[in-house]
């Protein structure tokens, strides 16, 4: 029997997508999801909600000059309706928002076009967006965006994100206030009542399900009875900002489903787009897929919807990019060229040949400094992965002008190739072989963890009994537990951290995060660590050594360097530096920053040297550094200071 074609129902006050599949329901002309019907339940969606709180693009906004990185929320209510494509195969829909000046102040100021994809034989909908800022309107400034839907709570209980990271959720009832007791910020709660009892004593915050764009792939959640799988599917990272590292929420307690397309988390006001009153943008976000999924067999368990998911992701990463997006905005295969080469890293003092950046990541970018993609937030960005040997290959790039940028793991810094690239539409360009020289003068005397752009070597302790999510109890992502900042006062009541080279283990003695030491009249203080190391001859007086530090995040922090004085200036001070809140929103990592202290000869000693690294401010049990990596390299000319 033929399957059923797209059908498209054009009421008063909605437009009714059908395939057979499912149908969805959509707000006209404002253009927001108000139901999902599948497999037998009416509607997928929070249907105690008002209908304009269900299934959702928005954003945040603010005037120019605004400081932090709070503003106007806007749930975007579109102002006109258009049927852009009709047939038995697909329809495609728009609901835009045009601004005019009237608006100044009130509306963010944007063309907003919405527009919503049914195909024939598809269990699930796409959606994307353009934005667009023409030259001649006001600056302003944009916060945050994405895609909502929040889904029936008497339904939706399981949520899963990665093979490791699922399990069932407690309810958005568990956390009012009689039933929780908000802990040091409000999205983090201690279930004290919660209507399951086996969720009591845990902690619920959305940022322990945070998730790094590049792995960022596939969530959603499962309803048991029937077993249906709702799930949030995005193949693609080339319209999400700042790069294959970027952090964002996922799912959480709603039952909540995101697709975040750009927001300030684990990087802070670096990453606000600012827009100035003569700057022309656009910009297409998506398509995303909406993917429902159910069991044929009455028997079978609703957890392999998970299995099920992550097949159809492969499938829509597969065919990327679309063919059937009717906007002219979103260019098609044909329209997109690749760019292919190979990644060779010189460091002669790891090997005197050439080393295949085996893993590297490597992506194009808009240009800008070295480094300049982790906070690019404008502009679309293409990543892949070298193989063993150093090769890669982007593809699927829009047209126009990119930096090559890359960072190998196991060296510190990052690549940039400086001429500029301009893919054009079915072209290939071949690279050749590109050199990375990492910073590098001398031999490496010591190191202290591993270049990989996160702390997640070093010693990440258990949580507090009181504050555990049974999810990250022996957990690869123990980090993602609640409170571990105020673990750091438990081990070192008395005095600060202090690490000996050649006997410490990073893996045990290094605690993953220099923070603040809370004393007993709830104020904090800073802490100064120590590193203590052995030269086995007198240092070169009229040289300079070399400590390289690497950060993986950094809030309201400063570092200072001194070596052998505790008391005196310090050689070294980064002023103050982030506002990635990644130790409060348990990451591991948020922007890498890379300092280079020269340290004069004369400062060090023939046998015991100490370095001092002090942060010296303390206002927040959330202000710290965590490191990604240091070392001492001794000068270009030295030889008999052996790494120990």
């Amino acid at each position: 029997m033929p399957s059923q074609g797209v059908k498209l129902y054009v009421q008063d006050k909605h437009v009714v997508l059908d395939n057979g599949i499912l149908q969805v329901t959509i707000s006209n002309p404002d253009g927001i999801v108000t139901a999902i019907q599948y497999n037998g339940i009416d509607n997928l969606l929070a249907v105690e909600n008002q209908e304009a709180d269900r299934g959702y693009w928005d954003l945040v906004w603010n005037l120019a000059g605004s400081k932090g990185t709070k503003g106007k929320f806007d749930r975007i209510e579109a102002t006109s309706f258009e049927v852009i494509v009709e047939n038995e195969d697909q329809v495609e829909l728009s609901f835009t928002r045009t601004w005019n000046p009237s608006l100044e102040g009130k509306v963010v100021p944007l063309n907003i076009e919405k527009r919503f994809i049914m195909l024939r034989n598809s269990s699930g909908f796409y959606t994307y967006a353009i934005y667009e800022h023409l030259k001649e309107w006001p600056a302003f400034n944009l916060d945050r965006f994405r895609v909502a839907f929040k889904l029936r709570k008497d339904k939706f209980h399981y949520m899963a994100m990665a093979d490791n990271r699922q399990r069932y959720m407690p309810l958005p009832d568990d956390r009012l206030p009689y039933r929780s007791q908000t802990l040091a910020y409000p999205e983090a709660v201690l279930l004290v009542d919660p209507m399951e009892t086996e969720f009591r004593g845990e902690v619920d915050d959305k940022y322990q399900y945070s998730c790094e764009n590049k792995d960022n792939r596939v969530h959603g959640w499962i309803c048991n009875d029937p077993p249906v799988g709702f799930w949030q599917i995005t193949p693609s990272d080339e319209f999400r900002s700042a790069g294959p590292h970027k952090q964002n929420l996922t799912s959480h307690v709603g039952p909540t489903t995101l697709a975040v397309m750009h927001s300030v988390h684990y990087s802070g006001e670096d990453l606000i787009l600012k827009f100035g009153s003569n700057e022309a943008w656009k910009k297409v976000f998506g398509p995303i897929f909406i993917y429902l999924n159910s069991l044929s067999d009455a028997g079978g368990n609703p957890l392999s919807l998970w299995e099920d998911a992550k097949q159809q992701m492969r499938i829509e990463v597969q065919d990327w990019p679309y063919t059937f997006p009717a906007s002219q905005d979103f260019p098609q295969s044909h329209q997109r060229g690749n760019v292919s080469g190979r990644l060779l890293v010189k460091d002669r003092y790891v090997c005197k040949d050439y080393i295949p950046a085996n893993g590297a990541y490597v992506g194009l970018a808009p240009p800008g400094d070295v480094g300049s993609w982790q906070s690019e937030v404008k502009g679309y960005q293409f990543w892949t992965r070298a193989d063993e040997d150093g090769y890669f290959c982007i593809n699927n790039i829009w047209t126009g002008d990119y930096n090559l940028y890359a960072w190998v793991p196991g060296f510190i810094g990052d690549y940039k190739y400086d001429v500029i690239i301009t893919p054009s539409a079915g072209y290939d360009i071949f690279m050749g072989d590109l050199v990375y020289e990492p910073p590098r003068d001398g031999p490496t005397l010591w190191e202290i963890g591993v270049p990989d752009r996160t702390a997640a070597e070093f010693y990440v302790p258990d949580p507090s009994p009181m504050f555990v999510n049974r999810l990250y109890v022996n957990h690869p992502d123990r980090f993602r537990q609640y409170g571990l900042w105020e673990r750091y006062a438990d081990l070192y009541p008395d005095r600060d951290l202090v690490y000996t080279v050649g006997v410490s283990d990073y893996t045990k003695d290094w605690f993953f995060a220099q923070v603040t030491r809370k004393n007993d009249d709830n104020t904090y203080q800073g802490t100064t660590w120590q590193i203590k190391f052995k030269l086995d001859c007198a240092a070169n007086e009229t040289e300079t050594y070399k400590l390289r530090l690497a950060l993986a995040t950094a809030h309201a922090a400063e570092l200072q360097v001194r070596v052998n004085d505790d008391g005196k200036s310090p050689l070294f001070s980064s002023g103050q530096i982030g506002k990635d809140n990644t130790i409060a929103r348990h990451g591991i990592h948020g922007l890498y920053r890379l300092y280079h202290v020269g340290i004069p000869g004369n400062l060090l000693l023939e046998g015991d040297n100490t370095i001092f690294l002090t942060q010296p401010k303390s206002t927040s049990p959330f202000q710290g550094i965590m490191y990604d990596y240091i070392r001492l390299e001794g000068p270009a000319s030295s030889n008999g200071n052996k790494k120990p």
